[in-house]
């Protein structure tokens, strides 16, 4: 069986780009199959990039291919690459910050970078296009390559994971009955906010369902939120309106509104100056 694609970018559906990337893929095979993961991620975010990519990722079968294109660099010299992942999965993506969580996360077992002179597309006026490489470049290798007419060795050439380019990672820290970390990412539609604690670490420094702990979340050195917060695995154990701390898909410790939209209610983000601080 041809391996799936599944696509991710920052492109929306306002006009036809993603379209044009269906196109592409359905002119090398029509036989591909083709998904949509999102197109909504906040324009030329890399790091939203890296962190939606591989949230959804081990629910795919083995093999499948995910072409990320989150590309403020296009039509520059910045790499586009071809990466495959230490747990069976391909992605197609600028190496920009947006491989960061699969590298860190996962681990990538080998990159490399496409020859645009015979993995671009041709012959449709795309030649004088540097602005589309969405289109022209990451979809049409993509296709090549999971149609079976490239193997991932004619790709182009293979370069060091080390040199894979990261966004900084900040590492939670744990002591007895307390835990400091950052909002790492959203969920915009519900307004909850996912922290970069393993839920794992946080109940072996003593935590454990059903606690009030304290939280306090900082912008910088200015405190946005300091109360006493019931800790669960899922919403429904407080009240409408109520803040909860809980056990995310992700298996991380988050923090939401139940019925309500904690980030909005409370004016709070996502990012490494987003520091919470929990404690018993």
């Amino acid at each position: 069986m041809k391996p799936l694609l599944v696509l991710q970018t920052d492109f929306s559906f306002k006009e036809t780009a993603v379209s044009a990337m269906h196109g592409v893929i359905k002119s090398v095979d029509r036989e591909l199959e083709i998904f949509d993961a999102t197109h909504e991620i906040p324009q030329h975010d890399t790091w939203s990039a890296s962190y939606r990519l591989i949230q959804a990722m081990p629910f795919w079968p083995k093999g499948t291919v995910f072409v990320s294109v989150v590309d403020p660099g296009v039509g520059t010299p910045r790499t586009a690459c071809v990466a495959l992942s230490s747990d069976g999965y391909v992605v197609v993506s600028p190496d920009n910050g947006s491989l960061t969580h699969l590298k860190y996360r996962i681990g990538i077992d080998a990159v490399r970078e496409i020859d645009e002179s015979i993995n671009q597309l041709k012959g449709r006026n795309t030649e004088a296009v540097s602005v589309f490489h969405g289109r022209d470049l990451f979809a049409y290798c993509a296709a090549k390559f999971a149609s079976g007419q490239i193997s991932f060795k004619e790709v182009g050439p293979q370069y060091p994971v080390d040199e894979i380019i990261m966004h900084p990672i900040v590492e939670p820290k744990f002591s007895p009955g307390e835990a400091h970390g950052i909002f790492e990412m959203d969920d915009p539609n519900f307004g909850n906010l996912w922290t970069n604690i393993p839920i794992d670490h946080f109940l072996d420094a003593g935590f454990a369902y059903g606690d009030h702990l304290h939280l306090a979340i900082r912008h910088g050195d200015q405190i946005m939120f300091s109360e006493k917060v019931l800790f669960q695995q899922t919403f429904g154990f407080v009240d409408k309106d109520n803040v909860i701390i809980y056990n995310n898909e992700l298996l991380h410790v988050a923090v939401a509104v139940n019925q309500g939209n904690f980030s909005r209610k409370y004016r709070i983000g996502y990012g490494p100056d987003w520091s919470i601080n929990i404690t018993k």
